[in-house]
């Protein structure tokens, strides 16, 4: 019995000095893996040094009050002009494809036809008019000409899909009832293409996406942001490609949140009633 009771403890010490060996090992390599932890991500906003700011209430709202914001470098965000209202998709507004990345919280997915402005970061792709010899000063990116020829298209199995073209350039069209941007009702006068769900295009994901001129004060769009003739015009003589413009289009709640974490609080604006 006493050459059992020797033994036991001998065993003992030989396990537990073992599983301290091992919890210094794990503890040892720990420190490694902390500095990749505490990384913040980068804010989609980096790099830019001209925005445009849609804030409506939340998601199902469809008017909304615009800004423009610039900075110098990666400085503090400043205000330029006056706000002006604008209108959105008559569904509100829905999770798009953009330099976001994933939805930034909870909210409803855009899909094609779904009748939402596409909510998140995205850049720009070209600006178009019917005579762009008519705006006021020749804008700073791309300009495309809209003719009796110049659609958009919206078919989700065309390769061309969320495309700006010329059919008369096209040698296959696969696609059926684009949206003809020479409209009798001007919408599409002049305005700027929003690049949701490009360039790295998905289909079904919505497309066609603009800033573009309002049919009438209040009056919502099928998904894109519309506004005056005027405000659209300051936009397309302010705006330069070279600094990297983007259109950011959140819910007030979304942006409180996530402003700080971008390192952008000064982006937080007050509601119009409150100035």
């Amino acid at each position: 019995m006493r050459r059992h009771v020797v033994a036991i403890p001998l065993i003992l010490f030989s396990l537990l000095t073992v599983s301290a060996c091992r919890t210094t090992s794990t503890t040892s390599a720990r420190p490694a893996t902390l500095p990749r932890q505490a990384v913040a991500p980068v804010s989609p906003l980096s790099g830019s040094r001209q925005l445009v700011l849609v804030v409506p209430e939340n998601f199902a709202d469809t008017q909304a009050r615009l800004r423009r914001f610039e900075r110098t470098g990666d400085g503090p965000w400043r205000p330029v002009g006056d706000d002006v209202a604008v209108t959105l998709g008559k569904n509100g507004l829905a999770w798009g494809q953009g330099l976001h990345g994933a939805p930034l919280g909870e909210g409803p997915i855009k899909v094609e036809g779904d009748g939402r402005s596409p909510a998140g970061v995205f850049s720009f792709s070209t600006a178009f008019a019917y005579n762009p010899e008519e705006l006021w000063t020749p804008p700073k990116l791309p300009v495309h000409r809209v003719t009796a020829q110049t659609v958009c298209v919206e078919s989700i199995n065309s390769a061309s899909y969320n495309r700006i073209l010329d059919e008369d350039t096209v040698t296959v069209k696969d696609w059926t009832s684009p949206d003809r941007m020479l409209r009798p009702d001007g919408l599409y006068r002049y305005g700027l293409m929003v690049n949701h769900n490009a360039p790295d295009t998905k289909p079904g994901s919505g497309s066609c996406i603009f800033l573009h001129v309002w049919r009438r004060p209040g009056a919502p769009t099928v998904g894109c942001t519309a506004m005056n003739g005027a405000a659209i015009q300051v936009i397309l003589a302010w705006i330069d490609a070279s600094k990297k413009p983007l259109l950011v289009q959140l819910p007030r709640a979304v942006l409180e949140r996530v402003a700080p974490l971008w390192g952008t609080p000064e982006l937080l604006v007050t509601k119009r009633g409150d100035e």
